[in-house]
């Protein structure tokens, strides 16, 4: 069986470190805790890798030494996901302010990434969102499913049979 490939958005790293959201920082922790025993891809791409590097200097530095031992492939950007991305905001999938969430859900379409992982759940890991952006991706051809999840649906092990 192939390995599950997901991406994980720059909040579920974050979530990692969250002393103000208790509740979610042990549900990231459970989740990197469990993923050398689970049969998952990991990728990022240089989205993330940008939205780190625009947090102060201890936290950039915290994030990258944290993100290191998983050594996720790192997706770039490409004229095909920012044709992607426009086509996510101008069927006001995403709303503008939401640039570069759209550009994290292209980059995981693109590449035919089967899951994109994140807390924001507000543009991202919702029923809502996800039926818009199947969508808009079936209309440019990208007909490949895409769940937009929480740490926490991907974190359960029911692989043990």
């Amino acid at each position: 069986m192939k390995n599950i490939k997901l991406y994980l958005e720059t909040s579920s790293w974050n979530f990692y470190y969250a002393d103000d959201a208790p509740e979610k920082k042990a549900i990231t922790r459970e989740f990197f805790d469990a993923l050398p025993n689970l049969p998952y891809d990991l990728y990022i791409s240089e989205v993330v890798l940008e939205e780190i590097d625009n947090a102060s200097a201890d936290k950039k530095n915290q994030l990258r030494s944290f993100i290191k031992p998983f050594q996720p492939t790192i997706l770039l950007l490409n004229s095909s996901v920012n044709q992607l991305v426009k086509a996510y905001l101008d069927h006001k999938v995403l709303p503008p302010k939401a640039f570069y969430d759209a550009r994290h859900i292209a980059l995981a379409t693109i590449n035919e990434l089967d899951y994109v992982v994140s807390w924001n759940l507000r543009h991202i890991a919702n029923i809502h969102r996800q039926q818009k952006v199947s969508a808009i991706n079936i209309l440019n051809g990208y007909t490949k499913p895409l769940q937009l999840i929480t740490p926490m649906e991907a974190s359960y092990n029911d692989f043990e049979n």
